[in-house]
């Protein structure tokens, strides 16, 4: 176990800092502060970041931090923690890990004891939820879908009988797509496309999924879409072949059967005792 009592002790700290997704006002004073004491800023595209610093007159040492370089980064990273250096965490835009890389670095340095300190700010997550109209809690953040049609049903499938609100990020020339894919595995539920948050082109677009999908070709910026959970009984419209399918797939793949279930039931939703009863009668 490693307790962190992040301001009760001497050891380097890892800052994961939010920054605007939009509008610039939304930088705190805190996380300016903090990227002007830090020894060094890790970001995604240092053109970008370097406007941000500019803006907000801070010189601090910038270095690039991506999911393409992410291992040998995260090596620097913890490299200049051991010398007793402090290292801020940026994004392009909102959080860093949320759909962002960071998750490498964060699990090394809290697994080596240094502090991993959080700067609160905007997300585009909690911005879209909480203004969709739709219910804010619980809900599940899924990210980005897989780019194929195929890959992207089979994802959707996994959360077809969450009752939860899903939250997804979405590019804007897969947007369509996306809604088609939506519409045939969950169904014609409430949706909100939420883009362009915290800028001057902010809009939100309420409806189902159907109407929204005649509104979404040709849309532009960043886009947020927050589907309705499953209303209906949990398990209702589960697609039993689908479940024996994935079952199978885990089992050609050399996983044993109680695994599969276990780990098919957690990213479903669906109980093992249910799964198992699939398994029993194909078998039977």
């Amino acid at each position: 176990m490693i307790r962190q009592k992040s301001f009760e002790n001497d050891m380097p700290t890892l800052y994961l800092v939010a920054t605007p997704i939009g509008n610039m006002d939304e930088m705190t004073p805190r996380a300016v502060e903090v990227l002007k004491q830090v020894d060094v800023i890790a970001c995604e595209d240092t053109r970008t970041s370097g406007q941000l610093l500019k803006h907000f007159d801070i010189h601090a040492r910038l270095i690039s931090y991506q999911n393409f370089n992410e291992d040998p980064s995260a090596r620097g990273i913890i490299h200049l923690l051991s010398q007793g250096q402090n290292v801020a965490l940026i994004s392009d835009a909102g959080y860093p890990l949320i759909s962002d890389p960071g998750q490498r670095v964060v699990m090394e340095a809290s697994s080596r004891g240094y502090n991993v300190v959080p700067i609160s700010g905007s997300s585009a997550v909690l911005n879209a939820v909480v203004a969709s109209g739709l219910t804010a809690q619980p809900f599940i953040f899924v990210g980005f879908l897989p780019s194929s049609a195929n890959d992207c049903r089979k994802k959707l499938i996994e959360y077809r009988s969450y009752p939860m609100t899903l939250v997804f990020y979405e590019a804007p020339h897969r947007i369509t797509r996306m809604l088609e894919c939506v519409q045939e595995v969950l169904g014609d539920r409430r949706c909100c496309i939420a883009r362009e948050l915290t800028k001057i082109h902010e809009e939100f677009l309420r409806g189902t999924v159907s109407e929204l999908r005649k509104e979404a070709e040709g849309l532009k910026g960043e886009i947020v879409v927050v589907v309705e959970g499953n209303r209906d009984d949990y398990e209702k419209d589960v697609d039993y072949g689908e479940i024996l399918h994935m079952v199978n797939e885990y089992i050609e793949q050399g996983i044993s059967r109680s695994d599969a279930v276990k780990e098919i039931a957690r990213k479903t939703g669906i109980s093992k005792n249910k799964i198992y009863e699939i398994v029993h009668e194909k078998i039977s």
